[in-house]
């Protein structure tokens, strides 16, 4: 690995901020997907970390998906594992018991689209950029999780119709169409990304429990993929976990005293 830094990891309070940083299109080599990798890895194991925001540097650019530079100059064996990998990043972010904010600060576009799905929630900024998987163009499809993640978010129909097409959309369209949980009316880049931490602190301690929050997450995560039996046992298993923590016993207290709680996330 070199030593050129492409992706940014930094804890503000609760929060961390993973930042994709190539700008200005802040497009994702090998090398940026498992810089990308360890971020995840971080965020995951790090217990001050209780909500994670993944963005991309600048203003123009969330992320205009994989180097085409790097893909025209590989051999078809090699992309096969750089899509493998890819796939297996996105999992572990979308698999991290915490919940993950994209905020799209720009275009996102290709692969870039695909990294903010494997998100749990998606927060773009008004007049940003466009939104769409357009690898059709290149005579290929969307490879790290594009054809599935978007079928989920807006039904086959829609997503295949977008895919065969490449149309890209502008964000108030993605909202509509469910791929963009909200849209931000914001004067600048700083002022949308402290919309942003505002957003993402409702999600920490001490006034949310924020265990729940990430079992929420992994519930759905996991749960929407199996059987409905099988779904319900998991989530049955997750809720086990959070009644023997001391925020469900502080939650549920609180209530009966009638006062707010005061989570630790423990």
């Amino acid at each position: 690995m070199s030593d050129t830094v492409l992706v940014r990891y930094d804890v503000k309070g609760r929060i961390a901020f993973i930042t994709l940083d190539d700008p200005p299109a802040n497009t994702y080599t090998h090398e940026m997907m498992r810089q990308l990798d360890d971020a995840i890895v971080a965020a995951r194991f790090d217990t001050s970390v209780e909500v994670v925001v993944l963005t991309g540097q600048g203003e123009k650019f969330f992320s205009a998906g994989a180097n085409i530079g790097m893909l025209n100059e590989a051999d078809p064996g090699w992309k096969y594992c750089f899509c493998l990998h890819a796939n297996e990043t996105l999992n572990r972010l979308e698999h991290t018991p915490k919940l993950v904010i994209a905020a799209l600060n720009g275009h996102t576009v290709g692969g870039g689209l695909e990294i903010a799905m494997a998100a749990d929630l998606r927060i773009a900024r008004r007049g940003g950029g466009r939104i769409g998987l357009p690898e059709v163009n290149l005579g290929v499809l969307p490879g790290t999780g594009g054809t599935q993640r978007l079928a989920r978010l807006v039904g086959k129909a829609k997503a295949i119709e977008l895919m065969v097409t490449g149309d890209l959309v502008d964000v108030d369209a993605a909202a509509e169409l469910g791929i963009v949980n909200q849209v931000l009316d914001a004067e600048s880049h700083d002022d949308f990304m402290a919309q942003i931490v505002a957003y993402a602190e409702r999600f920490t301690t001490p006034g949310t429990a924020s265990m729940a929050v990430g079992l929420i997450k992994r519930s759905v995560q996991t749960g929407i993929e199996l059987p409905f039996e099988s779904a319900l046992a998991v989530e049955r298993e997750l809720q086990a976990q959070l009644f023997a923590s001391a925020d469900a016993k502080e939650g549920i207290a609180a209530y009966v005293e009638k006062r707010t709680a005061e989570f630790t996330g423990g």
